[in-house]
C-alpha cells in the first residue's frame, strides 16, 4: 500500500495533478458511497446526492455486514515533510469517528479489502518478488499465494472470497487455497510487455458481479471490460473524454454503477440501467 501510494500520489496517475479514487460500494439499503478524494458523497435510492463525511483524502471504501462505513484521510505535513494518516468509520446512525489516531507515514497492516471473515488482503512490493499477505482478525499475516507477481495495481475480493487483483495489466484470481489463475492477458494494450511509470496506472477498480463475472475500469481506454468465467472479453461502457473510469459496482438487480474522473479531477457517477439507460449523479 505505501508503495503504490507513494507513486500515485507523486502525480503519475492518469488524472492530471492527482490521484482518482476507487471507492464507490452499496449498502444493503441501495444507497450508494464514492469518494472524489476530497470527501465521500452518498447517492440515496431515491437518487439524491448529498455529502455524508466531508475534508477526508481516501482513495478507498469499504462496508461491512452492517452498514458501516469506512475510509481513511491521508495528508501531507509540509512543518515536518511527512505523510500522516488515520482511518475513520462511518455509522449507520450517521456518526463518524476515528477508529485509529493521527499517525505518520501512509497505512500499514490495515486494509480496505476484506473477506466476509474479517481478514484484510495488501500487497507487498517492497521486493522483486511482489506478493499478497493476509492478515486475520487476530493481527497473524501469512501469505495468500507463493505466487511472484511483476506490479500488483488495486485489488478486490470477490462475493465468493475469491481475490481478484491485477498484475500490471494482467487480470489474475486467486482462490481459497491459493491457487492462481490468469483470467486476461494485457486488458488495456496488446504492445505493452513491460509495467512503467507512464502505463502502470493503466486500469483501476476490479469489481464482480453475482454471475461471478468480473469487470475491470480501463481507464487508459475509457472503458470498462466485462469477462466471463471463461475469460470472454466484452466492453460494457464506454465513456468520452475527458472522463474517464476509475471503479464500479453492479447492483444487485443487475445496474451498473460507474465512478468516473475527468483530466481535469472532477468526479461524477453513471448508473446504466438494465434497459440501458445512462444516468448521471
Amino acid at each position: 500500500m505505501k508503495t503504490l501510494l507513494l507513486i500515485l500520489l507523486l502525480g503519475l496517475a492518469l488524472c492530471v495533478g492527482a490521484h482518482p479514487g476507487v471507492g464507490i460500494v452499496m449498502d444493503s439499503k441501495g444507497n450508494v458511497f464514492y469518494t472524489d478524494t476530497e470527501r465521500v458523497w452518498q447517492i440515496d435510492i431515491t437518487g439524491r446526492k448529498s455529502i455524508v463525511v466531508p475534508n477526508v483524502h481516501t482513495h478507498e471504501l469499504f462496508l461491512d455486514t452492517n452498514n458501516n462505513l469506512f475510509g481513511e484521510h491521508l495528508w501531507y505535513e509540509s512543518s515536518t515533510n511527512q505523510w500522516a494518516h488515520y482511518v475513520w468509520r462511518y455509522s449507520t446512525d450517521g456518526k463518524f469517528e476515528k477508529i485509529t489516531p493521527n499517525t505518520e507515514g501512509f497505512l500499514k497492516d490495515y486494509s480496505f479489502v476484506r473477506d466476509h471473515f474479517g481478514n484484510m488482503y495488501s500487497a507487498n512490493r517492497d521486493a522483486e518478488c511482489q506478493q499478497v499477505v493476509q492478515l486475520d482478525l487476530h493481527r497473524r499475516k501469512k501469505l495468500v499465494s507463493d505466487h511472484c507477481f511483476e506490479n500488483i495495481r488495486w485489488m478486490y475480493v470477490t462475493k465468493s472470497d475469491e481475490l481478484l487483483l491485477t498484475d500490471f495489466q494482467d487480470l489474475i484470481k486467486i482462490d481459497q487455497r491459493g491457487n492462481v489463475k490468469k483470467v486476461a492477458r494485457q486488458i488495456a494494450n496488446k504492445q505493452w510487455t513491460k509495467s512503467t511509470v507512464e502505463n502502470q496506472n493503466a486500469i483501476f477498480g476490479i469489481w464482480d458481479d453475482a454471475a461471478g463475472n468480473i469487470y475491470t475500469a480501463v481507464a487508459s481506454n475509457r472503458v470498462v471490460k466485462k469477462f466471463d468465467q471463461t475469460g470472454k472479453e466484452e466492453i460494457v461502457f464506454r465513456t468520452p473524454a475527458p472522463w474517464m473510469p476509475t471503479g464500479g459496482l453492479v447492483s444487485s438487480t443487475g445496474e451498473l454503477w460507474i465512478l468516473e474522473c475527468s483530466d481535469t479531477n472532477a468526479v461524477r457517477v453513471e448508473k446504466v440501467t438494465t434497459d440501458a439507460r445512462r444516468i448521471v449523479y
